[in-house]
């Protein structure tokens, strides 16, 4: 299947980058003028079945919906390039939730199967504004399990998406043929799994070249996304490549025991999931990895010597590219009322 006509217009609207960001400038900052269009009041509608379905998913399989915390003393480190940002909390340095991965692990152990629907804010760098698949301020479906298997998790991935896109189709498979042009397939499954060496394999010989240590760069992800036209999985990070939190293979010394899925057609990333570390003393060591210091995770630390061990597995979903890829948007710009993207202020 080949990349889907948005993400080629997109690709050509960033050929003049200087030309691209005004018109986003003015996108963003009168949202109201085209939030009114019919397009996009079919996009919000279609966003509010998405979360409808993953909801109803999930609550069928016996998961517990938990508020997810907003700030705390520290959040996710491993966040590809972008920035936390900070608020004085009563003379205190907290974090806003870039994401709240630390927080749903103990929740699992709580409550054995949650998910959150939680905003989160990462400062991504300033190129993220030609991806198409950035913002500043989103929405992420995030969900643990106690005692479960990165491959379970991958399994469960499979259905939520296959759910979700069924549900939207069926509720609103004609409304997006004639107003967006967009016909939703019924996937192939089981859905591919490549290694994280086959992935990179794949990808070198379509001439995008990656380093087989580190993650799939996103080029190469949207490359190696048009060559299917089914989600997939990408799995087997390499140590290095991701945060402190996923599980290094006991059995497999640098091999993480994580996976991505991707969505065809070009749309890249829709999935990052894995097992957890949860030994105490490979966590600090994994954090010192990171160039963090352990003593600004002393609640996690602690948590992880209470509830040892703190075997879970999870993966985080990201709303607006879920919906950018079931309406076939150009970006995800497109997928959020009064959207924010890195660099471009002075909108609502």
């Amino acid at each position: 299947m080949p990349i889907h006509p948005s993400v080629t217009e997109l690709e050509k609207l960033v050929i003049d980058k200087e030309s691209y960001k005004r018109m986003l400038e003015e996108w963003l900052k009168y949202s109201w003028r085209w939030a009114v269009n019919e397009k996009y009041k079919l996009v919000f509608k279609v966003q509010a079945s998405i979360l409808r379905a993953l909801r109803e998913f999930l609550d069928s399989k016996g998961f517990v919906e938990v508020l997810s915390p907003i700030i705390g003393p520290v959040t996710d480190p491993g966040i590809r390039g972008a920035k936390q940002a900070s608020i004085d909390f009563y003379g205190a340095e907290y974090k806003v939730m870039s994401s709240a991965i630390l927080y749903k692990q103990y929740m699992a152990r709580v409550l054995g199967k949650i998910y959150f629907v939680s905003p989160n804010i990462r400062l991504e760098p300033p190129d993220s504004i030609f991806t198409g698949r950035h913002l500043v301020e989103f929405y992420q479906l995030d969900l643990e399990m106690y005692k479960a298997t990165y491959h379970e998790a991958m399994d469960l991935a499979e259905d939520l998406i296959t759910y979700v896109v069924k549900y939207v189709r069926d509720v609103h498979g004609k409304e997006l043929e004639a107003v967006l042009g967009r016909q939703l397939y019924e996937f192939k499954r089981p859905f591919k799994r490549y290694s994280h060496k086959e992935a990179v394999e794949f990808v070198n010989k379509l001439g995008c070249e990656n380093s087989p240590r580190e993650e799939l760069r996103w080029e190469c992800e949207k490359v190696m996304s048009a060559h299917h036209d089914s989600p997939f999985f990408v799995y087997d990070y390499p140590r290095g490549s991701r945060g402190f939190y996923d599980r290094e293979d006991p059995e497999r010394p640098g091999v993480l025991r994580d996976f991505d899925m991707l969505y065809p057609e070009g749309f890249g990333e829709a999935i990052s999931g894995a097992e957890r570390e949860f030994e105490p003393e490979r966590l600090v060591e994994r954090i010192r990895e990171g160039g963090e210091d352990p003593a600004k995770y002393q609640w996690f630390l602690q948590m992880a010597k209470e509830l040892y061990p703190l075997q879970t597995a999870g993966f985080g979903i990201g709303v607006e590219r879920l919906t950018r890829y079931i309406c076939g948007l150009r970006a995800v710009w497109e997928a959020r009322p009064y959207p924010k993207v890195a660099g471009i202020i002075g909108g609502p």
